[in-house]
This record gives C-alpha cells, sequence and structure tokens, in this order.
C-alpha cells in the first residue's frame, strides 16, 4: 500500500463539522458556513499555523468537491423559467457586465496588479446562484418579479462564465477557434446524452426498477448522477474544455431530467448530502489552506487590493441591475444589485486556474477570494434588509430571517 498520510483530510473533516455548528450555536453571527470553511482553512494551513497541506488525498476530493459544486449548481437552473423578457435583461446585464468587467480587467492590467483583463473580467462576471436562492426565499420574494429577475441573471452569469472560462481559458491549452468547435460538438453531445436519458427515462419497465432500487442500498438514481457528472467531466476534458463545464452541464441535465420528482422526492436531498456533507467542505478548506495570506499581508499595497476588487466586483455586477430601475424600483434595483454581485466559488474557481496558468500571481489570486469572502459577508444581508424594508404588497409573506447555506 502507498505511503499515503490521512491526517490532512482528517482536519479538514474536522473543519467542515465545526464551521456549521458554529454558525448553529451563534445565529447572530450571520456568517455563511462556506466563508468559516475558508478562514480555518488559512488559520490551519501554511499562511498561519502550517498544520494542513494539501497533499494527495485532500488535492483527489478537492477537486471532486469542485466538480460536484459545479453539479449542484447546475442542478439548481431551471430553464423553463429563462424566457421572455426576464431572460433578455439577464442577458443585456450579462453582456454590460462584460463590458464593465474588461474595463476594470484592464484597469487592474495598467497598474500591473492582473496579467490577463480577460480572465479577471470573467472570474468577476459570475453570481453565487446557491447562495441567492435562500436570500430570495427568506425575504418572500423568489417567485416575484425582483426574485426572478435575479435568478435568471444568476443563471446566465454562472452559465456564461463557465463557458468563457473553458473557451478562452482551460488548461488544456489550444487555440480559442478550435476550442469554439469542439464546445459545440460537446454541447451537441450533451443535448443528445439529455434526450436519450430523458427517453429511456419514460420507460415503465425501466420507471419501476428505478423506483424499486432507489432507496435501498443500491441507491440507482443517485449512481446514475453520478455516472453522469463523471462521464461528462471526463468528456469535457477529452474535448479540450474546462472540466468544471461538464460538472455544470451534468448537473444541468439531471436537473431537466428530474422535473417530476414525485417518485423519488429524496433524490436531490442524497445528492446534497454527499456534496455539501462532505466534498464541497474539503474544496473549500483546502482553497483556504492554499490561499497565500502571507503575501497579501507583506505589503500594504498587496493588501490595499481586496477593497478595489470588492468594489469592481459590486459595479462590474452591480451596475446592470439599474436596467431595471423603472419596474423594479430603487430599493428592489439595489437589492437586485448586491445580490448579483455576490460570488465566491466562481471566484475560488477561476483565480486557481489563473494561478495555475500564470495568468494571476498567488496575491492577487488571495486578494480576489478575500473580495469573494467580504461580498458573501455583506451584500446578501444588505440586500435581505432592503427587501424586507419594502411594502407589503411588493412581495408576499415569509419573512423567516437569513439562513445560511455553504454556497
Amino acid at each position: 500500500m502507498p505511503d499515503v498520510s490521512f491526517t490532512n483530510l482528517l482536519i479538514i473533516s474536522a473543519i467542515a463539522v465545526l464551521a456549521p455548528l458554529a454558525v448553529g450555536f451563534l445565529p447572530r453571527l450571520r456568517v455563511p458556513a462556506v466563508v468559516l470553511e475558508i478562514v480555518a482553512g488559512i488559520v490551519v494551513g501554511p499562511s498561519v499555523l502550517g498544520w494542513v497541506h494539501v497533499d494527495l488525498p485532500v488535492q483527489i476530493l478537492a477537486l471532486f468537491g469542485l466538480a460536484f459544486l459545479l453539479f449542484l449548481a447546475g442542478l439548481e437552473v431551471d430553464v423553463h423559467r429563462l424566457r421572455g423578457r426576464v431572460l433578455r435583461l439577464a442577458v443585456l446585464g450579462y453582456l454590460v457586465t462584460l463590458v464593465l468587467g474588461v474595463g476594470a480587467g484592464l484597469g487592474f492590467h495598467a497598474i500591473g496588479w492582473v496579467r490577463e483583463p480577460l480572465l479577471l473580467a470573467i472570474a468577476l462576471s459570475a453570481t453565487s446562484l446557491g447562495l441567492v436562492v435562500p436570500v430570495l426565499k427568506d425575504a418572500g420574494v423568489v417567485d416575484s418579479d425582483v426574485g426572478q429577475t435575479v435568478i435568471a441573471a444568476a443563471t446566465v452569469a454562472d452559465f456564461a462564465a463557465i463557458v468563457l472560462l473553458s473557451l478562452f481559458f482551460s488548461t488544456s491549452g489550444g487555440s480559442t477557434g478550435a476550442k469554439l468547435v469542439l464546445l459545440v460538438a460537446f454541447a451537441a453531445l450533451v443535448v443528445a446524452t439529455g434526450l436519450a436519458v430523458r427517453t429511456a427515462g419514460r420507460s415503465m419497465r425501466l420507471g419501476q426498477v428505478l423506483v424499486r432500487l432507489q432507496d435501498t442500498t443500491a441507491e440507482i438514481r443517485v449512481r446514475f448522477a453520478v455516472v453522469l457528472l463523471v462521464a461528462f467531466t471526463v468528456l469535457a476534458e477529452r474535448f479540450g474544455l474546462e472540466s468544471i463545464l461538464g460538472a455544470f452541464l451534468a448537473g444541468t441535465v439531471v436537473g431537466l431530467v428530474d422535473r417530476d420528482s414525485t417518485s423519488h422526492p429524496h433524490f436531490r436531498t442524497k445528492l446534497e448530502a454527499i456534496g455539501y456533507g462532505f466534498l464541497v467542505p474539503v474544496f473549500f478548506v483546502a482553497s483556504g489552506v492554499k490561499l497565500d495570506l502571507t503575501g497579501l499581508l507583506a505589503h500594504p499595497s498587496a493588501l490595499a487590493r481586496v477593497p478595489l476588487f470588492l468594489a469592481a466586483l459590486l459595479v462590474v455586477r452591480g451596475v446592470p441591475a439599474l436596467i431595471g430601475l423603472r419596474a423594479s424600483g430603487p430599493r428592489a434595483t439595489a437589492a437586485l444589485g448586491l445580490l448579483q454581485a455576490t460570488s465566491l466559488p466562481f471566484i475560488v474557481t477561476a483565480t486557481q486556474i489563473g494561478v495555475t496558468l500564470g495568468k494571476f500571481s498567488t496575491v492577487t489570486a488571495a486578494a480576489l477570494v478575500c473580495a469573494g469572502l467580504l461580498s458573501v459577508l455583506i451584500f446578501p444581508l444588505v440586500a435581505l434588509g432592503l427587501l424586507r424594508g419594502q411594502p407589503p404588497a411588493q412581495r408576499p409573506a415569509g419573512d423567516r430571517g437569513l439562513v445560511e447555506q455553504p454556497t
């Protein structure tokens, strides 16, 4: 047996347990567990205590945790709501985001903070869909015009950011033109697979077998989902694209096939248990362990990047919300902008790819992740206050307070 130690994984697993417990015992703290996981990873990592290093077991599980995180994000996508005026506003808003992002990237490139303006623009362009949906539910506006606008904008932003990152900055290399052809071919294969899976799901005999095995030790639906996740991830890599695109599209396909969940109500809960209960926390804690906090704190000029990146994130994702100002009103528009500017998982992913490709320094990557941490801490709380402050006629009842989610 190879000489492999699980000590690092043990400490990371302990942090994954303690972080949500801290949130549960200290509800006034109002900090998402994901923030505590990354901060704890920084503390136990080489930047502070030096107790934990990213060895082979942690590296493998963190990589699969990232794939599962993107899979669960794809599972949240409801393409049937992406239509009409809401879709047009979301697409137009994202185009404005890209223009603003490129402008911010060029500005930071001019002062020598980033080497690739487009990568920074893409890194700033996503929204944390897994966090904004619970905030909207807690404010009681998830089914309102404001709520649907936020969800549509976050969905379009997440999907487009992943596609652009895979197209222009895949670690597999290759020209952009060739990648575009491969992207179209991969998308066609995904659509064909989705149709095949949906057609197979209509078979009465197969359906009966799935229902019989879904809640036994076979957990057959979960196994099918994991196979689809791994298969799409491998196919994306074989097509020369970023693996996260395959993971995201796998989740989208499963979400489309799983529209009628009356015969298997616990299926998504089981998938979330695997992801949020084990794999995803390993990814976030490991991301904190790898964060170059020492380099960030070494010079005041480096630390100054954090608030400036946070401001850039707010401008790049928040300003497009002004498109709907007349229809939504100032308070709802401000809340929409803040929620759109809430981003962390994609920033962590993009910065790791940027460091691997030599497009970001470790200090810049650390500053961007810290800015993402602050966005998760600040923006949803302020947005929730603005949404609560709306007149009752503009939002349905259901105000229950902020429920912390892992992404």
